[in-house]
């Protein structure tokens, strides 16, 4: 039978004070929905995302997964039924989207506890390290009793640690016929999915609750709780990366995006921040105050400090990015230099090639931007500006000071400045 996620993304966000829908709001680069979908492609055979209207944003990130739209805003129990349809005959879990880092090994945890067959529905759980305003689970033995929510608990409830997290699973038969019986009674007049733990237990039915870690059950519903998770989201991966083999000299002062890839003896310095996109193999050097995004740094390269690595990137085998060095869209080859306050963009630079202090391709007419191309072991004297379209041949030197704007063969001199001239003081 299919496994089904459903993820509720309904949500205005308020509190947010944000014309974003809340759920497209970011951490690690990566918009909350697209976390938890991630996760779940993992696990469930189908997804489906339930979204308000007016929340294209919302329907772009989910693609090309199902979509449902809660028209009227009515609950979470309405807005799970609105996506029934998607839900078939095997397990359906229930996901919100502002609990954005439920890890994938957490979903197969879930589905593993209803799978044991001796529990027709599994809450997610947590212990927090503040209980605060969560509802508590109150447990009988090995099971669920009841939810008591806050205002409503007593002081014998409030000392309960255990609490709802949100997530929720149970065979789509059991939860489409749940949900159908929950009502609106009460101060709000809303559905609220967590009534059909009332409902199963009046069915005899046992409910289970899994105690997942609080870092992936954190709620956000403001701004400084999105900085909440974010700080989680960095803190896991801090540990992860030094757990495969990288080394963080100062993992406090680093920060990566969702999809950031680094291979085993990295080392990577202080103050060092990883945008979406970046890909670096082991054995690479990244110092501090560099900056990442959108590229790839292949084995023995030395990148910074102070380096910036935008889009399009590429770093070859041992070649070296230095200090006040900037790269967009350029192809830096193996054993190529550029150490000192250098702007390639649109470029290729062939390997073993030395970019002196001061270069600059300038490869924006504008109109249109224009490639680079400097071959194999060519020498760019400091403060040279290379006008694009332009190519620079293998072995190639170009004096200092020069502006190029002609092709320049391979072995050749080329110079393109104006004569000196002293003239002697006047007394």
């Amino acid at each position: 039978m299919q496994s089904t996620a459903i993820i509720i993304a309904a949500g205005l966000g308020t509190r947010m004070k944000s014309a974003l829908p809340k759920a497209a709001h970011k951490i690690a680069g990566q918009a909350m929905l697209a976390h938890l979908i991630g996760a779940a492609e993992m696990v469930f055979d189908r997804i489906a995302v339930v979204v308000g209207p007016e929340m294209k944003a919302l329907e772009t990130l989910a693609a090309p997964h199902a979509v449902a739209v809660q028209a009227e805003r009515l609950g979470t129990a309405h807005a799970a039924r609105q996506a029934e349809t998607f839900f078939g005959e095997g397990p359906v879990a229930v996901f919100y989207a502002d609990n954005p880092l439920v890890s994938n090994q957490t979903m197969r945890a879930l589905l593993a506890r209803l799978a044991k067959g001796d529990a027709g529905l599994v809450l997610l759980g947590m212990t927090p390290p503040d209980a605060g305003k969560y509802g508590r689970l109150v447990m009988q033995g090995d099971y669920l009793a009841r939810i008591v929510e806050h205002a409503d608990a007593n002081e014998a409830e409030r000392a309960i640690g255990f609490c709802n997290a949100g997530g929720m699973a149970a065979l789509g038969t059991d939860m489409r016929d749940w949900l159908a019986r929950v009502t609106n009674n009460n101060a709000k007049s809303e559905f609220y999915l967590t009534d059909i733990v009332a409902i199963a237990r009046a069915e005899g039915i046992n409910v289970a609750a899994l105690n997942a870690p609080y870092d992936e059950c954190l709620g956000v519903n403001s701004r400084a709780e999105l900085a909440e998770a974010e700080a989680a989201f960095q803190a896991r991966a801090r540990a992860r990366f030094m757990e495969a083999g990288v080394s963080l000299q100062a993992p406090e002062t680093v920060f990566f995006a969702a999809d950031t890839e680094i291979g085993p003896d990295t080392v990577i310095g202080p103050h060092v921040v990883f945008g979406p996109g970046v890909k670096i193999d082991g054995n690479v050097e990244i110092k501090a105050f560099s900056h990442l995004e959108g590229c790839v740094v292949h084995s023995g390269a030395i990148i910074g400090p102070y380096a910036r690595l935008r889009p399009g990137a590429e770093v070859g085998e041992d070649a070296h990015v230095g200090n006040f060095v900037e790269l967009k869209a350029a192809k830096l080859g193996k054993g190529a230099k550029a150490n000192h306050l250098t702007y390639l963009g649109d470029s290729e630079i062939g390997p073993g090639a030395n970019i002196g202090a001061g270069t600059i391709t300038c490869n924006y007419d504008g109109r249109a931007k224009h490639r680079t191309k400097i071959g194999a072991n060519a020498f760019i004297g400091s403060n040279s500006a290379l006008v694009a379209p332009v190519s620079i041949g293998d072995g190639a030197l170009i004096g200092a000071g020069s502006v190029i704007n002609q092709d320049v063969p391979d072995g050749a001199l080329a110079l393109g400045r104006a004569r000196q001239v002293t003239k002697p003081r006047k007394t």
